[in-house]
């Protein structure tokens, strides 16, 4: 099938552009996460549970991570969110490969869910966009400034992350770039959610950098907080000059 024909967009209705949005809400939920963490280590074995699940993933080997990895991408598929999941990724794997390992995952989940979209599940994403009219603001955007739009979306809350995956297929944006621009746009958020999960095994491990850690983590989600709301202007702006 051609791919220009195949990635027409939807009918689109005039709708007020998206509004701002702000980030605080991940400082919030990092706060919460960090609260959890280290009630939940005085009150349960939680590092006796973390010590099992990382001894049998190390056990694993490779296959520990390639099973991790596909259970991410079967997430996403399915409308799962992925936040537990990256934390997870940086209590076991620590922050390099955690990362490294999170954001191959969360791209192929991506890819998967854009193909679906666009090749095998099309009238059900349509109807499922209709009901947002976040989306049909921001299609005429996307049609023209295909890449940078769909980076600017990475980047920034307004449109929820699973759904996003399948809407895109809707658009005339190209595969690759679609990817590109996904796998770029998801990697701050990426790199923010594996430390706090990093600093929470720390917390558990009692270690004596744990501080190290919450700092950095802190940090990685401020500056993440901050890239959101640059980029949630800019698709406002996009948006509104159309």
């Amino acid at each position: 099938m051609d791919e220009t024909k195949a990635s027409q967009a939807a009918p689109v209705v005039p709708q007020d552009p998206p509004k701002k949005s702000g980030g605080s809400w991940k400082l919030i939920l990092f706060a919460v996460l960090v609260v959890v963490l280290f009630t939940a280590s005085f009150f349960l074995p939680v590092g006796e549970w973390f010590t099992d699940f990382r001894n049998w993933v190390e056990e694993q080997g490779a296959w520990g991570a390639v099973c991790f990895g596909l259970v991410y991408v079967v997430c996403t598929v399915l409308f799962v969110p992925g936040s537990i999941l990256t934390l997870g990724a940086g209590a076991v794997y620590g922050p390099v490969w955690g990362t490294l390992l999170i954001s191959l995952a969360s791209t192929t989940g991506a890819a998967c869910a854009f193909l679906v979209g666009r090749y095998f599940a099309r009238d059900q994403v349509q109807a499922w966009v209709r009901s947002n009219p976040r989306f049909a603001a921001l299609d005429t955007a996307i049609a023209q400034k295909g890449g940078w739009i769909v980076f600017l979306l990475r980047l920034s809350p307004i449109f929820p992350f699973n759904l996003l995956n399948y809407a895109l297929g809707l658009t005339g944006v190209r595969f690759r770039t679609y990817l590109l621009a996904s796998w770029v746009g998801m990697i701050p958020g990426t790199i923010a959610f594996v430390l706090v999960g990093y600093a929470g095994q720390q917390a558990l491990a009692g270690e004596q950098k744990l501080w190290y850690w919450v700092i950095a983590a802190a940090a990685t989600l401020i500056v993440t907080v901050f890239i959101t709301r640059v980029a949630t202007r800019a698709i406002r702006e996009a948006t509104e000059s159309k």
